[in-house]
């Protein structure tokens, strides 16, 4: 796991992530917000297939091109309010039907962007599957891809 990233569980159905990126929230917010800035980070660097509707009610889908295989995932905008929080539906491929709930909120603090995710599941069994899939070791590594991203956009 990325020793930037605090990983806590804050209920049995919840899964809280925090990391603190050195760049404005506007920068942050748009580097979710597009293909153009998300193929540079999400899915831990490596080359991402990408595809975005981003409005509430659009979607997305992404394919990740790993060494160890190609993943996909795909979900549904709910909630946009740029640039601090962004509600959007999460689900693998791999595990259809198994469909979580993020939530990212963004607040920023002298040019420094806090990015806290809370991911919400049906069950505690999804949400400790999640745990036990790698999802935080997942996701430490796509956030140093975008800490590395942003510091060569800003």
């Amino acid at each position: 796991m990325a020793e930037n990233l605090t990983v806590t569980t804050p209920s049995d159905l919840e899964i809280k992530m925090v990391r603190v990126f050195d760049a404005p929230r506007a920068l942050v917010f748009a580097a979710h917000s597009s293909c153009e800035h998300v193929k540079h980070w999400w899915g831990r660097g490596n080359p991402l297939d990408c595809e975005m509707d981003f409005r509430p009610g659009g979607g997305y889908r992404f394919v990740e091109h790993a060494p160890d295989g190609e993943w996909a995932f795909r979900g549904e905008y709910r909630e946009i309010e740029e640039p601090e929080r962004i509600v959007q539906t999460f689900e693998f491929e791999g595990m259809p039907g198994q469909i979580c709930v993020e939530t990212l909120e963004l607040t920023e603090e002298s040019g420094k962007t806090t990015v806290t995710s809370v991911t919400r599941f049906d069950t505690k069994e999804q949400r400790d599957g999640m745990i036990a899939s790698g999802m935080s070791e997942g996701a430490g590594q796509s956030y140093d891809a975008l800490a590395s991203y942003l510091a060569k956009l800003n």
